[in-house]
C-alpha cells in the first residue's frame, strides 16, 4: 500500500445534510461560532498540518449559504453535489479526486469543529505505521442501555467506542468499499462501517472526547465554550 505522505493527501467534508435535530432554520454547518462558520472551523481544523490541503466540499443541491464563507473564495477548495445520504456525498467527493494525484483521504464531519493537531497526527501516524486506514474514536464511559421506551438490555460497555472524525483510508480502496457497499444496499453510516463491510482493517486510533458533533441546540454553546478554552 502506498506510504502516506502529505502531498499525497486530500480531505473530503460532506456537508449536504440539513441538520433537522438542530430545530435551525440554518444548516447546522454554517450557524456562526467565533465569527465564523462550523463548516469554517471544521476544514480549518482538518488544515493544521497544511493550510493548502486540498478539499472537496459536498454540498446541497439547494445549498445557498456556502458562496458567503471564506471557503468559497479558496482555490484549494472543490465543491461537488452531494447526495441524500452520507455515504452518496463521501463518494460524489471522492470521485472529484484523482487517483494519480492522491493516495490518501481524510474525511471529516463538517459539523465536528473541536479537532485538535495532536489527536490529528496521531491518526495519520498510526496509519502510516500500520499501513492500513484508521478513524478517531472515544471509548465509551458510560453505561449503555438498549431498549425504548423501556430498557430491554444493559449493553457491556467493555471494548465500545464512539465514532469520531476525521476517518482516514487509502482513496481507491474507500471508493470501491463505498460503492460496492451502496450497489449491494448496505447501510452505510460512516467511511469505516464500509471498508469493515469490505473486509479492510480498520484501527481504532484513541481520540480526545471533547470532538463533539454539533447535532443539537445544546451542543452550540458547548462547542463555544470548547472553542474558547482551546483558542
Amino acid at each position: 500500500m502506498t506510504a502516506l505522505t502529505l502531498n499525497r493527501l486530500a480531505a473530503v467534508i460532506p456537508a449536504a445534510g440539513v441538520g433537522s435535530r438542530m430545530q435551525s432554520e440554518v444548516p447546522k454547518q454554517y450557524l456562526r461560532l467565533h465569527n465564523h462558520t462550523i463548516l469554517e472551523h471544521s476544514a480549518a481544523a482538518l488544515r493544521q498540518f497544511n493550510p493548502s490541503l486540498p478539499l472537496v466540499i459536498a454540498l446541497g443541491a439547494e445549498d445557498s449559504y456556502f458562496a458567503s464563507t471564506s471557503l468559497a473564495a479558496d482555490a484549494t477548495v472543490r465543491t461537488v453535489v452531494g447526495g441524500s445520504e452520507r455515504a452518496d456525498s463521501v463518494l460524489a467527493a471522492l470521485e472529484a479526486l484523482d487517483p494519480d494525484q492522491f493516495d490518501w483521504v481524510l474525511v471529516h464531519d463538517a459539523a465536528r469543529p473541536l479537532l485538535h493537531s495532536a489527536d490529528l497526527k496521531r491518526l495519520m501516524d498510526r496509519c502510516q505505521q500500520a499501513g492500513c486506514g484508521g478513524i478517531l474514536a472515544a471509548p465509551v464511559r458510560d453505561t449503555m442501555k438498549r431498549g425504548g421506551p423501556h430498557i430491554e438490555q444493559t449493553v457491556d460497555r467493555d471494548r465500545l467506542w464512539h465514532a469520531l472524525t476525521p476517518q482516514l483510508f487509502p482513496l481507491l480502496l474507500l471508493k470501491q468499499a463505498l460503492c460496492a457497499a451502496l450497489a449491494d444496499g448496505v447501510a452505510v453510516t460512516d467511511e469505516a462501517s464500509a471498508m469493515e463491510w469490505a473486509g479492510q482493517p480498520v484501527l481504532l486510533v484513541e481520540g480526545r472526547s471533547d470532538n463533539i458533533k454539533v447535532t443539537r441546540p445544546e451542543d452550540l454553546a458547548l462547542a463555544a465554550f470548547y472553542l474558547e478554552t482551546q483558542q
